[in-house]
């Protein structure tokens, strides 16, 4: 595939973070990143202390520059569902985790009602923490758990 997209908060990068990140560099030559600003990364979590946006676009450039794939990346806002996906017609495929499979298949819907065509949708399964539960930002920021799922 020539051009993958996908869009998170990826406000601490996690392993599962990670597993996304590195697929979607499998799949494809480009990847778009919607990355979601600030307003909308604090939508529904404004007790949460989420990094700004620029912190967060710094942290994913570096995360590609340490495996020489910057080049490869685009980080782009994201301040609705959609981002990309819906409106660049290169894009051939989405990367999702498993819980957000449903908000692709929603997009590709909403591509053929643009006469667009529908993009493979990948789904990367959940990583989980030792404690069997998904590992996310928010239980990394608790100290719930670490950056791999590890105890703390």
């Amino acid at each position: 595939m020539k051009k993958v997209c996908m869009g998170g908060t990826f406000d601490v990068i996690h392993s599962g973070h990670e597993a996304l990140l590195r697929r979607a560099l499998e799949v494809s030559e480009r990847v778009i990143i919607g990355l979601t600003t600030d307003s909308r990364a604090q939508k529904g979590r404004e007790e949460e202390n989420i990094a700004s946006y620029s912190e967060r676009e710094l942290n994913l450039f570096n995360w590609f520059r340490l495996r020489e794939a910057h080049n490869r990346v685009s980080i782009v806002p994201l301040d609705n569902d959609w981002g990309p996906g819906v409106v660049e017609s290169s894009i051939e495929g989405i990367v999702v985790s498993k819980e957000k499979e449903s908000v692709a298949t929603r997009l590709n819907r909403f591509r053929t009602k643009r006469n667009m065509p529908e993009i493979e949708i990948i789904v990367v399964p959940m990583v989980e923490a030792y404690d069997g539960k998904r590992i996310s930002s928010s239980r990394v920021r608790k100290k719930e758990i670490s950056l791999e799922g590890l105890e703390t």
